[in-house]
């Protein structure tokens, strides 16, 4: 006798006869001779009673056609079979119409969810094919049913849930020096360890690249100053070597001779080991310039992963005084501030610029010089991002600036907002280290369920008990994704489980990787604070005190929820900024579906990101900076600042330091600027023209127009989806002028 049912999505359900009877019903009721209740029910009985006791729909539709071509209704035979295949074909409509779309490289939502990716290559198009496959796979044969229904109805959002089955973990800040000293093996070969500088920023590129494929995020570099630095001195000494081949001297004492900073300078007024000593660092500079170019080229030009897309690449650096950490540096932003290939400015890697009191910030700083070419650098290429290292909450006691080593208690964070610092199971530490997987609550449809409830008291408590719930969902699906990621061997990452994550050595290949990766973060995010708060009181927290209020008190509570949510599953929690790019149109597009049009909330065709002041609301940077720099300290899984600034900021970048002063002043922890920069791609003329569409100078209408789309750059907006390009449009200025 059947006693229970697998449906087609897995779950078991009690056997319902009725479901038999109707089905039955339906295909007579399309023949001539209509209903035979007699035969119905003789069927249904047979099949009940000499079924298993757990059967499958399939096999249950499968006794049923079987027992009505037994009967003398061949007819309802053959109706049921073609209802059947109607309904088999109506199911896979769905995938079908999204293949298609794939296919004809239709520009949509699932084609443009990641601006990164060319989805109308043969590569592309695989990732996307997958992708679609295996969602569906995830949500009936790996998530909770309360997790699949959250998902479903639109109130959690699980990111990367194409990559959920292959366990791949999301981010990692790379040891580099772990690579450059050791070496590493790769596919059929193996890598030496480097020598020279040339080597070891080819050895950078191929360390994000190779590990990037064993991954479904971002990878960094926490300290790219202070990692390449010994391999200028190696460089530098190569040239005094070459020196001696050439004039038949030995010249050892000049190997370690005292060198305050490498920079070019004539040799013509100088004689004797000091113009053998600075010809060698001549030619050392132009090694590391070269050396620096090929690294930003090789980040910009090799596709590393499915869709054509190179790395989503992040290199932190800023601190190191040496002076061969100041000549990476150097030679690094004046590589960016050159562009790549003819002149264009680099998408990747994101920089970020580490900025730190006593070394850095201040005129008497050892750095500041760097510090003022970041900020000209940053005026013409977007990058690099600032980081606040002197924020209360990215302080580390164990830092110290006599320290070699001092970058491992550095904060180091993600171009896509990732921060990885705090740390229950071991060092407070970003290196070696990453985000496990982050999974985002729609804090809008909670308040929108909310806001008709008269009573302001009522209405704010009601969402409350709402968020908690979900919050409490949401940690406890984070946790089911750990369970499963930890059973994964190392040998499924052969270099982030040999050489990147922290505690890697201990694992052999066949051991599983639960004993290291809980070091990494499990991130809560959330998006659309703004039009929360407009359901709730009426106005955004850019408009309001009391919305303001509320906004932080919401994100406070938060915060401590995922304290209490690290005792107990004991995991590094964390609350995250979410940078939402497709998502931000998706949750958008199914609430204004449900729940109409509602003014401030859903009349725009997106979210706005996290904890953002709305893009479309007219403020100063001072008053935007001053409404999110809170948020900052309550998302430590990762936040960023953004401003807005109009005219051509490459003639000021006393702009980008009035950033980066509102950012120390105010606490914040991760900003950067937005602006307006343009190129011909047949002439390269550029300029920061908002509404160009024709070269005054050649008159080409080939326009590349840059612009950030949630932590990295897109230079075409070809590949932005609907909501983001709404987004975009809407976006204002924060700085009237350059000389604000």
């Amino acid at each position: 006798m059947i006693q229970t049912v697998v449906k087609r999505d897995g779950r078991i359900v009690g056997f319902n006869d009725l479901k038999i009877q109707a089905a039955i019903r339906k295909a007579m009721m399309h023949t001539e001779k209509g209903e035979d209740e007699a035969l119905i029910s003789r069927i249904t009985d047979h099949i009940a009673q000499k079924g298993k006791p757990q059967m499958s729909v399939e096999d249950i539709q499968d006794a049923v056609e079987i027992e009505l071509m037994k009967s003398a209704r061949k007819d309802v035979a053959q109706k049921y079979i073609q209802y059947r295949n109607q309904r088999s074909i109506a199911r896979k409509a769905k995938t079908r119409d999204v293949f298609m779309e794939i296919v004809n490289i239709q520009n949509n939502e699932v084609t443009r969810e990641n601006a990164n990716m060319n989805a109308d290559t043969p590569a592309g198009m695989m990732m996307k094919f997958a992708s679609e496959a295996t969602k569906p796979f995830v949500d009936d044969f790996l998530l909770s049913e309360d997790v699949r229904d959250a998902v479903k109805h639109n109130y959690l959002h699980i990111h990367d849930k194409d990559y959920y089955p292959t366990k791949s973990l999301t981010c990692v800040q790379h040891p580099l020096d772990h690579i450059l000293q050791g070496g590493f093996q790769a596919g059929h070969g193996s890598s030496r360890p480097a020598k020279r500088i040339e080597t070891a920023s080819v050895l950078a590129c191929i360390s994000m690249e190779t590990a990037q494929n064993e991954m479904h995020g971002g990878q960094a570099i926490p300290a790219f100053d202070f990692y390449l630095a010994p391999f200028v001195r190696s460089s530098y000494k190569e040239e005094i070597h070459n020196l001696e081949q050439l004039t038949d001297k030995d010249l050892t004492h000049l190997l370690d001779a005292d060198i305050d900073d490498y920079v070019i300078k004539p040799l013509d007024t100088l004689e004797g080991d000091e113009r053998l000593k600075q010809h060698a660092i001549n030619k050392t500079v132009n090694r590391v310039h070269q050396s620096m170019e090929a690294f930003i080229h090789n980040m910009n030009t090799i596709h590393s992963r499915g869709g054509n897309q190179v790395v989503f690449s992040s290199i932190n650096y800023g601190t190191d005084t040496s002076a061969e950490g100041r000549c990476v540096m150097r030679e690094l932003l004046k590589s960016t501030y050159e562009g790549v290939g003819n002149g264009e400015t680099a998408i990747f890697p994101i920089q970020i610029w580490k900025k730190k009191r006593g070394v850095n910030y201040l005129p008497e700083d050892r750095n500041y010089d760097l510090y003022q070419y970041a900020c000209k650098v940053t005026a013409r290429r977007f990058f690099p991002n600032f980081l606040n290292l002197d924020a209360t909450y990215n302080v580390n006691d164990k830092w110290k600036a006599d320290d070699p080593e001092r970058y491992k208690w550095e904060i180091a964070t993600m171009g896509c907002r990732t921060r990885v610092f705090e740390n229950r199971f071991g060092d407070k530490t970003s290196v070696g280290r990453g985000n496990l997987s982050f999974t985002t609550i729609n804090i809008v449809r909670l308040a929108i369920e909310s806001m008709n409830i008269e009573n302001k008291e009522e209405r704010i408590n009601a969402f409350f008990a709402k968020l908690d719930h979900m919050l409490e969902l949401a940690a406890k699906q984070l946790d089911e994704r750990f369970q499963f990621q930890k059973t994964a061997y190392a040998k499924q990452f052969p270099l982030l489980m040999t050489k990147l994550w922290n505690g890697c050595e201990q694992l052999g290949p066949c051991d599983t990787i639960e004993s290291v990766i809980n070091q990494g973060t499990l991130g809560i995010g959330f998006i659309g604070l703004a039009e929360c708060l407009k359901a709730l009181v009426g106005h955004h927290h850019g408009e309001s005190a009391e919305a303001q209020e509320l906004g932080v008190k919401i994100v406070t509570y938060m915060r401590d929820r995922a304290n209490d949510f690290s005792e107990k599953y004991l995991h590094n929690y964390s609350i995250l900024a979410t940078p939402a790019e497709g998502l931000s149109g998706r949750f958008t597009k199914i609430d204004r579906k449900e729940f109409g049009v509602i003014e401030g909330v859903t009349d725009r065709d997106y979210y706005t990101n996290s904890n953002h002041v709305p893009v479309y609301y007219k403020c100063s940077a001072r008053h935007k900076a001053e409404v999110e720099a809170p948020y900052h300290d309550l998302t430590r899984g990762g936040h960023i600042f953004y401003v807005e600034i109009d005219g051509d900021a490459t003639h000021n970048p006393q702009v980008i330091m009035s950033v980066v002063d509102m950012m120390d002043q105010l606490n914040m922890g991760y900003g950067s600027v937005n602006h307006n920069r343009n190129r011909c791609m047949d002439c390269g003329y550029e300029n920061a023209d908002a509404h160009l569409e024709v070269c005054p100078k050649c008159g080409s209408k080939n326009i590349d127009k840059l612009q950030r789309i949630t932590g990295y750059l897109v230079g075409t907006t070809d590949r932005w989806n609907k909501g983001k390009l709404a987004e975009l449009n809407d976006r204002v200025t924060h700085i009237d002028s350059p000389k604000a």
